[in-house]
């Protein structure tokens, strides 16, 4: 969208107040969306951070989305401590995404760099 405010996705509208693309599936048969980090972070060791993406959902009713990590950040040494995390359909606040740093090196999070996945699923 050229706007950047607002994409209906499959059982989500998205209101994109980031400075990031609109997400989007990326093949026809994926089962998530990535959703991009907003900021630069950088996580030091053994600390965690909650990443702000700018995105903010609204879920059909009796849907909830899950937020799981991109599996190139399991392979720099990152977590989500409360994987998969959970959004209500009720939640309109912005999406975080929380990481935890397990190495002994500090890992920076840029701009735009994606983090995790998004998969809607039906809550009921």
């Amino acid at each position: 969208m050229t706007d950047k405010t607002f994409k209906q996705m499959d059982k989500v509208y998205i209101f994109n107040k980031s400075q990031n693309p609109d997400p989007e599936y990326k093949t026809e048969g994926a089962s998530g969306f990535d959703i991009a980090s907003n900021e630069d972070v950088v996580i030091e060791p053994g600390q965690v951070e909650l990443i702000g993406t700018g995105l903010h959902f609204v879920l059909m009713s009796y849907h909830e989305a899950q937020i799981r990590l991109r599996s190139s950040l399991g392979m720099r040494g990152l977590i989500m401590p409360n994987a998969p995390g959970t959004i209500d359909e009720d939640y309109r606040g912005e999406i975080k995404v929380m990481l935890h740093n397990l190495t002994s090196l500090p890992i920076k999070i840029n701009t735009g760099e994606r983090i995790a996945q998004v998969v809607c699923a039906q809550s009921l």
